[in-house]
């Protein structure tokens, strides 16, 4: 074995000396810190982006039972209308007087429920999407500001 020479001890010294402990856990230490900052900020966004999705699923249950109960309201009108029209029909035909007048009634009573019918279905494909459109609006900026709030991330 041979020993090691004066000028290797000195270079093995003069690395050692130039590693410091001290620096070395303060770097360590702000490493950590940072990492915590981050993760932080990362969990502060996530709290907020599930608050905010919270809320508008909130919003948009509240449009959809509102949406609901006009629905409700526009179809018992619907039926109201309809079983009306029917009670009409059937008082006229009751006082008929000949078979033509019957023809002619009834000839009357299928176009105007049949018009009846066309603007009773419009109403409420209209409601209906209208509904669609608001019960959706909530969720849908939500959506887009969490996207929005990763893009910027």
């Amino acid at each position: 074995m041979s020993k090691p020479t004066d000028k290797s001890n000195a270079t093995e010294a003069t690395e050692f000396s130039a590693f410091d402990p001290g620096k070395a856990t303060d770097q360590l230490r702000a490493v950590a810190d940072k990492g915590m900052e981050q993760t932080n900020e990362v969990l502060q966004k996530f709290k907020s982006g599930a608050e905010e999705t919270q809320k508008a699923l909130e919003s948009s249950a509240e449009t959809a039972k509102s949406a609901g109960n006009e629905l409700s309201l526009k179809m018992i009108a619907a039926l109201r209308a309809n079983a009306e029209a029917d009670f009409s029909h059937l008082e006229a035909l009751a006082r008929v007087k000949s078979l033509s007048e019957v023809f002619e009634l009834h000839r009357i009573f299928l176009r105007k429920r049949l018009e009846m019918g066309v603007e009773q279905v419009k109403d409420i494909q209209a409601l209906t999407a209208r509904t669609a459109a608001d019960v959706s609006k909530p969720v849908k900026d939500a959506f887009a500001k969490a996207l929005k709030g990763l893009e910027a991330a």
